[in-house]
């Protein structure tokens, strides 16, 4: 592809430099992260001074930071700056205690804003597409992240914000929508809308390209996703604690996600060891940022299963790629002395026609022992009240899924659009075994 690549002297680096590279910001990374009150008691606990570094194999000799760390270092222990220097926060969500909150100064946001449109350039998007962007805004980072990045593409931006399908639908018919940013789970939505409409995307629409991440999601729903809307959906991963958006991004080729490891220190570990694995197998992403001033984090432990994939991407990117997310590591549950992710039923789901988009898996103790309820909304096309029809459909489900997780859970098809919905993330699991 023409002009592929916004920063060819970064994105074409040979290994051997870019890991030069890395050394040389990591350095820089420690000096400046020794000066906020968190990092300094670390370095000074395991004896560590940053001019020990000198290779990135030296990481291996720091600990890990987790969320604990910075909730518990909330609001301003990990700052390595001044106040007066912060011009932005985002924060994760959380129902009790402190969130993880994240400070940016005037760098750091150029320096997101950048990869980000990096990201969006490397599928493909250019400085004519109209981006739609469908993501909250405020506190979430899929909102502001994706907004400034799509700006320093120079794009049309139509910052639509989450939900109002029939003025989302009336947005993209009238500006001519290219392009546009989701949660995979509203996506589903907002077909069903454009479909009662009378309309379909496909037809009545200029969309050429989508870009989903925030969730896990499985290939299949992706399939879905594409076919629904007739063009490309592009993966991508982020998270807050890393900025958010636009650390990893699939190219125009979509065979999964580079990391922008220019920013990015990427290692993958075994959750329980937290040793190294073998490259190619999964574990743990463990990532540190080098492009971050304001509150550099260290080693930190995402709790995203992948794995590394080492060989060569045809677009010419040297930035090595990360497989699909796999689950969580703390989203997977215990049922029945087995190991269950999300993910797993939902690629079973996704591959039944007859099934919609949106599910939801309730755990529940009782006296005979624990069990799993799956509610798999109908497909409106395939929605009917023949209850031995019902009954088949269940049958097989089930039969999938215990081929799958090795247990056969309950299985309850209902009518389309009767789970709960959110603006948001999708809720998939209810656990009301917990407290």
């Amino acid at each position: 592809m023409e002009n592929s690549f916004w920063q060819p002297e970064v994105e074409t680096l040979p290994r051997k430099e870019l890991e030069k590279l890395q050394a040389e910001k990591m350095r820089k990374v420690l000096a400046r992260a020794q000066q906020s009150a968190f990092y300094s008691k670390v370095f000074a606990d395991i004896g560590f001074k940053p001019e020990d570094f000198k290779t990135v194999d030296d990481i291996r000799r720091l600990p890990f930071t987790t969320k604990d760390n910075l909730r518990a270092n909330y609001p301003f222990g990990l700052l390595t700056c001044s106040k007066d220097d912060i011009v932005r926060m985002h924060c994760t969500s959380g129902t009790t205690g402190n969130p993880a909150a994240v400070l940016y100064n005037r760098h750091d946001l150029d320096s997101w804003a950048n990869l980000v449109a990096r990201s969006m350039f490397a599928t493909g998007t250019r400085s004519s597409d109209i981006f739609q962007n469908m993501s909250g805004y405020g506190l979430f980072t899929g909102g502001l992240g994706f907004q400034y990045g799509a700006e320093k593409l120079g794009c049309m931006t139509i910052p639509a914000a989450a939900g109002n399908s029939k003025r989302q639908i009336k947005l993209m018919r009238d500006f001519g929508t290219t392009c546009a940013h989701s949660v995979p789970s509203y996506l589903g939505r907002l077909h069903a809308v454009f479909l009662e409409n009378g309309l379909d995307p496909k037809k009545d629409t200029q969309l050429k390209r989508l870009f989903i991440g925030a969730e896990p999601h499985s290939e299949e729903t992706r399939q879905r996703i594409q076919e629904m809307f007739g063009c490309k959906a592009f993966n991508s991963f982020g998270m807050t604690e890393m900025n958010g958006p636009g650390v990893g991004f699939e190219c125009q080729y979509q065979a999964e996600m580079h990391i922008w490891e220019d920013c990015y220190l990427l290692e993958i570990v075994d959750p329980e060891t937290l040793e190294p694995v073998p490259e190619g197998e999964i574990g743990e992403m463990v990532i540190t940022t080098l492009d971050r001033q304001a509150m550099p984090v260290i080693r930190y432990r995402t709790r995203d299963l992948t794995r590394i994939i080492a060989e060569p991407c045809k677009c010419g990117r040297t930035a090595r790629r990360i497989d699909r997310i796999k689950g969580r590591s703390d989203d997977m549950f215990i049922i029945k002395g087995c190991n269950v992710f999300p993910i797993q039923i939902e690629r079973i789901l996704m591959k039944i026609p007859n099934v919609a988009n949106d599910y939801l898996i309730t755990l529940d103790a009782t006296p005979e022992g624990d069990t799993m309820l799956v509610e798999a909304e109908l497909h409106p096309d395939f929605f009917t009240d023949d209850y031995p029809q019902l009954k088949t459909l269940q049958h097989k489900i089930a039969r999938e899924l215990s081929d799958e997780i090795l247990f056969t859970p309950l299985v309850k098809l209902v009518p389309p659009g009767s789970l709960p919905k959110t603006e948001g993330k999708a809720v998939r699991v209810k656990d009301n075994r917990k407290g």
